[in-house]
């Protein structure tokens, strides 16, 4: 049986409750948790484990608006789409039902612009579910990889990396409204124990309109098997990441984390 993970940001037993129950009624398992809102501890991690799993084939994010635009939620919230996205790729659905109403000019965190909001209330939520729950993940063919490991007592590390036929001539990783304190290169998918970095540069700044980056960087070549990892701390609301480049003219990826 096809299974459901809710994430409620709401903390409303009832209406969380009545969600599950319409999904079961439609022939869908139904499973989920409330939010913590501690990113200290890295709580996005619990709900990760589950939502990674491969009998889980849709994810319901229910709240409202101003909970996704909370600066730490959106940000564990990105951190948990990060990781769910390169375990499952860009294309495994997601629905974020709000309980109340959604403003005009609501713009969610970039890895969450692709969900289906649909009312909580909606009559067509349990229709919607069942088709994107019983659909094939749709194929994104993307230019990078993304990823996040939550270490406990070593850190939050990002990956970024080529992805399909790509390969980058160096890599760059910068933050906005946090700091990089660590960084290295190795296979993808793990954050390595060693490194031998090729021309390592920190602190670099990178202006794009009116967002300053503080970037660091390697000149090691990159293959879809290979990526940087940059180590975290506090909580950026932008990133940007790409292959290393000596001119101003580079192409980066922007993903905004709130």
């Amino acid at each position: 049986m096809k299974k459901v993970w809710i994430t409620a940001l709401v903390k409303d037993e009832e209406k969380i409750g009545k969600l599950m129950g319409a999904m079961k009624q439609y022939g869908l398992a139904a499973d989920g948790h409330f939010w913590v809102d501690d990113l200290k501890h890295m709580a996005w991690q619990a709900p990760a484990e589950e939502l990674v799993k491969a009998d889980v084939a849709l994810w319901i994010i229910a709240g409202n608006a101003a909970d996704v635009k909370t600066p730490s939620i959106g940000f564990g919230l990105s951190l948990l789409a990060m990781k769910v996205f390169a375990e499952k790729g860009q294309g495994f659905p997601v629905i974020f039902a709000p309980a109340g109403d959604v403003p005009a000019d609501f713009e969610p965190p970039t890895l969450l612009k692709g969900a289906e909001i649909i009312p909580l209330s909606s009559a067509s939520l349990g229709v919607k579910a069942v088709s994107f729950a019983n659909s094939p993940i749709k194929k994104i063919d993307k230019e990078y990889n993304l990823n996040v490991h939550g270490l406990p007592g070593i850190g939050l590390w990002l990956e970024a990396g080529p992805a399909g036929s790509f390969e980058w001539q160096g890599a760059m990783f910068g933050v906005h409204g946090g700091e990089i304190d660590f960084h290295g290169v190795g296979p993808a998918n793990g954050v390595p124990e060693r490194a031998v970095l090729e021309y390592a540069q920190k602190g670099l700044k990178v202006q794009l309109g009116d967002d300053e980056f503080i970037a660091w960087a390697v000149q090691n070549r990159l293959d879809p098997g290979t990526s940087y990892y940059v180590r975290v701390q506090g909580t950026p609301d932008k990133l940007l990441f790409g292959p290393y480049a000596q001119t101003e003219e580079a192409e980066v990826h922007v993903v905004k984390m709130v």
